[in-house]
């Protein structure tokens, strides 16, 4: 992709955003709870298609089947954004199939875990393929629960490839450097439309990131072995352990681990900080930088040795306590307030 055409799609997207958010077009307004923090309703879910747009662009030269994926995930997501596909039981048994047919067809799968009980089943073909499908379902839906702060998704995931970028683990998948480059200015530009709330991802742009960082990620491991696997689960931690926490959590107060609800974590920061504060500017954002900030420390921390599995599995262990501490405290803020 040469320069005038990227500047080119800039502009595109910058236009048709703005004809979409002036003509009410794929708006927010359809209700979806996850992005009633933002505190308007006349903003596009466009982030998705852009992001399509961008790929579908980019892998014009390459006639493969990865981007047949790429549309049918991006469609699935696009049908829930509209309310065509509104059953969260349907999208997660549509899911299933379409990462379970695009994991045997690729033949993605984790090479090793350094678990060695573990590598011995998953020397299973099938198993293998169950858990790498798995693998990416929780990625995936958990990137979803938590695209309810203007940036957060976006940050994060760019957090994930500038870390790569700087170890120089990126040129096995991607040696073409200008490439490179525009992927990170494409998404500092939605960064920068959706901290001003000119779009939202939707669940088109939350299930095509995180779809693509997973595979990203398993073919980088794959083609550079000497990394620690915990280094990669450690860089997908924060949605993967959302999404699981959010299942533990709903089951304990006997609630449908499908149905979205207003007590993530990234919710209750926002609520806790504009219950604590005078503060009357964009809390949304302050709460996205927040944890953006903390990922990008924990990931520059483990960067450091990020060949030692030991390192990163301690690393991982404290990043889960210290969410669950930080849930813990600021659900017992809300409980004892709510009592009184």
């Amino acid at each position: 992709m040469q320069i005038i055409l990227f500047i080119g799609l800039l502009i595109f997207v910058f236009t048709i955003n703005s004809i979409l958010k002036k003509k009410f077009l794929f708006s927010s307004y359809t209700g979806k709870a996850h992005q009633t923090l933002a505190g308007k309703k006349n903003v596009p879910l466009s982030g998705g298609i852009f992001i399509f747009l961008f790929v579908f662009v980019s892998l014009l030269e390459s006639n493969n089947f990865f981007s047949l994926f790429i549309f049918f995930i991006f469609l699935l997501g696009f049908l829930a954004d509209i309310n065509l596909l509104s059953s969260p039981k349907i999208r997660f048994i549509m899911q299933i199939i379409l990462l379970f047919s695009f994991t045997y067809i690729a033949k993605l799968h984790i090479p090793s875990t350094r678990i060695i009980f573990f590598d011995e089943l998953l020397e299973n073909p099938l198993l293998s393929l169950l858990f790498t499908t798995f693998c990416l379902i929780v990625v995936i839906n958990g990137t979803n629960f938590i695209d309810g702060l203007n940036g957060l998704v976006i940050g994060y995931y760019l957090s994930i490839i500038l870390i790569l970028f700087n170890l120089g683990l990126l040129e096995s998948l991607m040696p073409n450097t200008e490439l490179l480059f525009f992927i990170i200015f494409f998404l500092l530009f939605l960064f920068l439309l959706n901290i001003f709330s000119q779009l939202y991802l939707g669940d088109s742009g939350a299930y095509l990131i995180s779809f693509i960082a997973c595979v990203s990620l398993i073919q980088i491991y794959t083609k550079n072995q000497n990394i620690s696997p915990f280094f990669i689960v450690l860089l997908l931690w924060y949605p993967a352990f959302e999404n699981l926490f959010s299942i533990l959590r709903k089951f304990n107060f006997r609630l449908s681990p499908t149905l979205p609800d207003k007590h993530h974590l990234h919710q209750l920061i926002f609520s806790f900080i504009k219950k604590k504060t005078s503060y009357k500017g964009n809390i949304n954002n302050i709460s996205s930088f927040i944890i953006i900030f903390y990922n990008m420390l924990i990931f520059f921390i483990a960067s450091i040795d990020f060949q030692n599995t030991q390192y990163q599995i301690t690393l991982i262990l404290f990043n889960v306590f210290f969410y669950i501490f930080i849930y813990s405290k600021i659900f017992s803020f809300f409980k004892l307030h709510n009592r009184s």
